[in-house]
């Protein structure tokens, strides 16, 4: 799944590593860290209906982002329409810096 991210913060550089370091969190699947079986985003909620999957995968961003990533705070997840004929979503991440 491709994840837009936008970063509020006031330094370019701390959000630059922000940034990376939330594509490695939000672009890993729980279990493929040896050592933190945790680490990633769980999808399996995206097979449910659109409103329950909307909800529960936001969840689990705001609650992985706070575990992983301390800078970061989840200000908001929108969705947005990428293939209206299929019913797929792709969620917009607003992060801001703390």
């Amino acid at each position: 799944m491709d994840i837009a991210l936008t970063i509020q913060a006031a330094s370019e550089t701390a959000a630059e590593d922000v940034r990376r370091c939330l594509a490695v969190l939000y672009g890993t699947t729980p279990g493929e860290q040896a050592l933190d079986r945790d680490f990633g985003i769980d999808q399996e909620c995206l097979a449910m209906p659109p409103a329950a999957a909307q909800a529960l995968f936001a969840a689990e961003i705001v609650k992985k982002t706070a575990q992983y990533e301390p800078r970061a705070r989840v200000a908001r997840v929108e969705w947005e329409e990428s293939d209206a004929q299929r019913g797929e979503l792709r969620p917009r991440v607003v992060i801001e810096l703390v």
